[in-house]
């Protein structure tokens, strides 16, 4: 049989308006003590333009130069970093271990550092805040505290962290897995990705997966004491990390996970979702649909894929409800024919339009 002609893959390829081009400068800048976190940050396109301040996902994500090429080169000054413990930020939790990269790294921290890090790059006036996944919850929030220094928030795959949008994506059918693994009892994104969720139950024993966000906890706060807990660490790291990447796409790409299968990203990656996850990201309950009223003075752009199965469509849904009932409508609110990831054509068409469409800041 002929298979050639179906869809291979549903991320871009040379979709992109605008090149790839190298950084402007880069650096590191200081912003906490015990421990020393230092951000890791990049700056693209126009060095006097409009500001983007881009917020990555995870947590635990970082950035990657590509994240640059939604933004027109010369119109916009694109600010990429790196969120504490990730990425080329100090110290991570690859390189010092979770007890110190995970000190001071709350909700709170973060939204502080983007403060630090306009000061330390000039930025003193509004600025375009853009962010994805976790990088949309953390916008959201610095907007509702910040809305004086937001020209306008573009925001991709929303995610809102309820304790039933975690179950969703981590929890499943874990609980009856062993017996029937292919039983629909509760909703989750093992739905339309029973392989890869097979693969990320593995590393937890079938006893412990009535809570398997609590069996991963345990893993990785633990201080191994051999290589045989080392390999263990790593290996429920990796599991973690290749499950999200996977699903990440409408389409997944399992012969080459990428950076979500690499030791040191999935370490960091890993251990902080669970972190943040743990502490119900550091913010009271519907913290953010909450506080929508606040976002009334900012224009608000939202693009979610309409298959995405790490953040599903409802907490958009739910967010545009919540907005719009506080008399402060998205003035965009787009569902393309795609997944989670930003890389996905349709989306990646989307935000780039967004962001040629907006108005000019003075």
């Amino acid at each position: 049989m002929d298979f050639s002609k179906l869809q291979a893959t549903s991320k871009v390829t040379d979709e992109w308006a605008y090149p790839l081009k190298p950084a402007n400068r880069s650096g590191l800048v200081q912003v906490d003590t015990a421990p020393d976190h230092k951000l890791y940050w990049e700056e693209y396109g126009a060095p006097e333009g409009e500001p983007v301040m881009f917020l990555h996902g995870g947590p635990g994500g970082a950035c990657a130069p590509p994240m640059s090429r939604f933004f027109d080169p010369a119109r916009y000054r694109v600010i990429l970093f790196d969120q504490r413990g990730c990425g080329k930020s100090e110290p991570t939790v690859a390189s010092a271990g979770p007890k110190v990269a995970l000190a001071r790294n709350t909700t709170d921290d973060l939204v502080a550092d983007i403060d630090r890090l306009r000061d330390a790059l000039g930025v003193t006036g509004k600025m375009h805040v853009f962010g994805g996944s976790w990088g949309s919850t953390l916008a959201l929030v610095y907007a509702i505290r910040h809305p004086q220094n937001c020209a306008s928030l573009i925001l991709r795959g929303i995610f809102l962290g309820a304790q039933g949008d975690i179950e969703y994506l981590y929890q499943g059918n874990a609980a009856t897995y062993e017996d029937e693994p292919y039983a629909l009892t509760l909703p989750g994104s093992y739905f339309t990705y029973p392989d890869e969720w097979r693969a990320f139950l593995a590393p937890i024993p079938p006893a412990d997966r009535g809570d398997v966000m609590a069996a991963y906890k345990a893993i990785f706060d633990m201080t191994p004491a051999s290589d045989a807990e080392r390999a263990r660490q790593l290996e429920a790291a990796v599991a973690w990390s290749k499950w999200e990447g996977a699903i990440s796409n409408m389409i997944p790409d399992n012969a080459d996970t990428g950076k979500f299968g690499e030791a040191d990203f999935a370490l960091c990656f890993a251990q902080i979702e669970a972190h943040f996850f743990a502490n119900d990201l550091f913010l009271p309950p519907d913290y953010i649909v909450d506080n929508v009223a606040k976002l009334a003075g900012v224009p608000t752009h939202i693009v979610h894929g309409r298959f995405d199965q790490v953040c599903p469509l409802t907490q958009a849904s739910r967010l545009v409800q919540a907005m719009t009932a506080a008399g402060a409508p998205p003035a965009t609110f787009v569902m393309t024919t795609a997944g989670h990831s930003a890389m996905e054509r349709e989306t990646v068409l989307a935000l780039t339009a967004i962001m040629d469409g907006l108005p000019k800041m003075a």
